[in-house]
This record gives C-alpha cells, structure tokens and sequence, in this order.
C-alpha cells in the first residue's frame, strides 16, 4: 500500500489537500484535509448580535449572501420578527442570484476543464472538450463569463453591492425597487434564460426542468448530437466514462429548504435515506471535534453548546474542519440532497437507478439552475413597489435563534445566543463542513472519505482524474468549512 498526497487542489475555493492510501490500484481509504484555520466564531463572540450582518459574510467571497440570510434568519428567530411580502421576494432573488451564478461558475470554470485534460487525449470527444472547456482559454468562458457579469446585475438593484451586501435583514430587504426597476430585473433574467438555452442546455428551461426520468433525460439527450449544447456535451462524457460510477454516497440526504417563506418554500425541508423521504429534527444536529484541531470536548456536542477553540496539537486530530453528524450519522448536503428530499421525479428515479455519485451530482446542479431561474422571473413578476419591504422590530436582550438555508452547495446553519445584548455564543455549520468531515469518534468517515474509497488510480498518475472528479462534484468551498 502506498500513500499520495493530493494538493493544494485548483479550481476549489480555499484550501484543500486529500491523504489517499492507494492498493491495487484503486484508493483503500481517504483522509480529507482542511488545512487553514480562520476563527470567525470566536471573532463574533462579545460582539453585538448585529455585527453578524457584517461578519458572517466575509466568510466567504461567493456564497456571501447564503451567509448573510442565515445570519438574518438567525436573528430573526431570536426577535421573533416576521417579513412582508415583498421582503421575501427581494430576498429569495437575491440569495438565488448568487445560488445559480455559482453552478453556473462551477459546471463551466471548476468542473468541466477536466475533460479537457490530457488524460483522455484517446477519447473521441476530446479536440471539442478541449476547445470549449480548457480553464479559462476555452470558448465556454468566453461564452459564460460576460453572461454571468450580466446576470449578477440583479444584485445591483436589489442588493447594492455583491459580495457583503448588508441589504438583506432579520426583517426583509432594506431596499425597494420602483416599478421601472422591476422591468430592468425582467430584462436582465431574460437575457440569461437566452444564454441557458442557447449554450448550456439547446432548450427551454421548462423542457430540463420538466424532465421526469432517466429515459427521458436519455431520450432528450439523443435529440441532437451532443455538440449542441454544453449539458448534452456533460451527458455524452458522463456515459462514456461512466461517471455513475464514481463517488458513491452515504444514501442519507439533508436539506434545510430554499427560497420562498418557510410555510410555501420553493424546495422543502426534510430528509431522503435509502430510498425514503423523511422529516428533519435540527436538534438532531452535533458536531464531533475527535479528529479536528480543537480542544477535546465531552463527545458531540449541539451548536448552542459548541465551541471552537483551536488546539493545534492534537495527535489524533488531522483537519481544522470539526464533523457534523445528524442523529450521530453522516449526510450529504447539496443540490442532490435538495432535490430528493423536495421529490424531483428525474433526481429520484437516476438516484434509484445508480446511488448518488459524481454523475447524478452534477445533473442535480444543472437542472436546478433551470428550476431556479424560472422562480425568479415569478418573483421578479411579483413584486409590489408602492408595498413595504421591511419589517422592524427589538432585539431582546437575551434570547437564542437558528437561521437554517441552503447555499448553492447545501445545508447552512447559524446558532446565535444573546446575553445581556451581546453575542454568547455564534456557531455555524457549513455545507462543506458536513460533506468534507473528518472521521467521528466512531471512526466513520465523512462524506467525501467515503466517497473516495474505491476511486481507480492510474499508473503514474500523481493527481489522480477520477479523484479530481469526485471531490468536485461536491463543489467544495473551504473557506466557509473552517469559516
């Protein structure tokens, strides 16, 4: 048995490197570290409760605002304060914007160069993978990128800035828009549903997301030759090189739900394990600090009784990330575990067909970009300018709250507690922290571990591609794991 270290990994956001012990040929077991250790947790503790609206957003650069709306969500518990109408349009377009700009960004900048990698120089589809996918240089960049640009002008109008907007608040949207904004935000989402159907998928956007099973995706696909639209150009390369088969997952999904009001939202809260839907008890959640570098606490504990407190010396420990479990098992996060648990008939039939895995991953995203951008021309079309966007109301001077959202890549949780008007406590578990955890005290491996387990490696290869794949197909954002 012998021992590759992959890393730093390109093409993810922050800082990753994955332990593989390799035998015959394939890796036996995996360890998955988060190197960089940032303290936002501790930063946060002392400070008013709402300082988090300006914190918790630098966590991150892309997600910002999935980080801004859990915080708000957070201390919107912890009032008890409710949002009109109009806040929670504005707020759902804003937090969907950035959602669908990242699986845009991911699908064409972070997982499809590599297919353009040398490795598969003998497959028929190469030159074409090549040219139009090759990082940066390919002519899906050139196409994407300016449609991308154009598209997070929404955030302009509804947010002011992108990233660390501070418009997003416990009670809604602190800014309205006039009614001749509102045809601007038409506009603009009309001319990214013309890119989505002219480059990713070479159809309506009510044709994807209406897509009902796996012989039907298949059918779709074979309508027109694989070259004519950038979802069908991933069909093709996924089937050849069966991606199905890569990166199988636990079978225990999560989503915390997205988008809407929490009694009419746009994806449902709940569960999906082996095969069956589920509902979902958020007191359930703990985290495992076993093999993480931080001060040994006695055994899991819940968020409101979490804490960080680094202890970089640690034997037994290998990754800043702590490890998240849901009554004590692993679940995977993401838009496959959203649109099981919401019940999309094409998600749930590939899933029954072949598992979760890199494949049915990277579909999930891509028909949610479809799903998603044809609630937000509702919601744009819904709006009423001369109505309030905003409630208001008092923050007490003791009080907890749990902001529960979906980030493009899944399940994001704030725990804030207030005593005598300033924050006690603030944790937070992040998407990738529950799909790249460390093992448990149990021994058990996070998401991604197993999901590595049993990937092939060839001969010579030093960044093996199948790993490369699998570890991207979770969309994997670092700086929010460690946060």
């Amino acid at each position: 048995m012998s021992r590759l270290i992959v890393g730093p990994f390109n093409r993810v956001e922050g800082d990753l490197e994955v332990k593989l012990d390799i035998q015959d040929g394939a890796v036996r077991q995996a360890q998955v570290v988060s190197p960089l250790y940032r303290g936002f947790e501790r930063i946060l503790t002392g400070k008013a409760p709402f300082d988090a609206l300006v914190y918790a957003p630098r966590i991150c650069g892309i997600c910002s605002v999935s980080q801004s709306v859990a915080a708000a969500k957070a201390l919107s518990a912890a009032m008890g304060l409710g949002m009109p109408a109009n806040g929670e349009r504005a707020v759902s377009l804003i937090h969907a914007t950035e959602n669908v700009a990242d699986h845009l960004t991911h699908f064409y900048l972070f997982f499809m160069p590599d297919f353009a990698r040398e490795v598969y120089a003998s497959e028929s589809w190469y030159e074409d993978a090549r040219d139009r996918f090759t990082a940066i240089k390919g002519t899906a960049a050139q196409d994407m990128l300016p449609a991308r640009a154009q598209f997070m002008h929404v955030l302009g109008l509804l947010a002011g800035k992108w990233p660390h907007t501070l418009t997003v608040q416990p009670g809604g949207s602190t800014r309205s828009v006039a009614a001749g904004e509102v045809a601007r935000l038409a506009a603009i989402l009309a001319a990214f549903r013309r890119f989505l159907e002219r480059h990713l998928y070479g159809d309506r956007l009510e044709r994807i997301a209406g897509l009902s099973s796996a012989d039907e995706l298949a059918a779709w696909a074979e309508e027109k030759p694989a070259i004519s639209s950038d979802f069908r150009r991933f069909l093709q390369y996924a089937q050849e090189l069966d991606l199905a088969a890569l990166g199988p997952s636990t079978g225990r999904y999560m989503s915390f739900g997205a988008y809407g009001t929490e009694s009419s939202p746009l994806f449902g809260r709940g569960l999906y394990v082996n095969g069956a839907p589920g509902e979902l008890d958020p007191q359930q959640i703990t985290e495992d600090l076993s093999h993480a570098w931080y001060a040994a606490s006695d055994g899991p504990l819940a968020p409101f009784e979490g804490a960080t407190q680094p202890d970089a010396e640690r034997s037994e420990a290998y990754s800043w990330c702590k490890a998240p479990r849901l009554s004590g098992d692993v679940v995977e996060v993401g838009a496959l575990a959203r649109q099981l648990v919401d019940g999309h008939p094409l998600i749930r039939d590939l899933v029954a067909a072949s598992g979760g895995n890199v494949f049915t991953r990277v579909v999930a995203r891509v028909l949610e970009i479809a799903m998603v951008v044809i609630a937000m021309e509702q919601w744009a079309n819904e709006l009423v300018p001369e109505q309030p966007f905003i409630a208001h109301g008092q923050l007490p001077e003791t009080g907890e709250g749990v902001g529960l959202t979906e980030a493009a890549r899944g399940s994001l949780g704030h725990w804030l507690r207030i005593e005598k008007g300033r924050i006690a406590n603030y944790q937070i578990i992040a998407p990738t922290t529950w799909n790249f955890s460390p093992r448990d005290e149990n021994g058990v491996p996070g998401a991604l571990e197993q999901a590595l387990a049993g990937a092939p490696v060839r001969p010579g290869e030093t960044e093996p591609v199948a790993v490369q794949h699998i570890v991207r197909s979770f969309d994997p954002c670092l700086v929010c794991t460690v946060h």
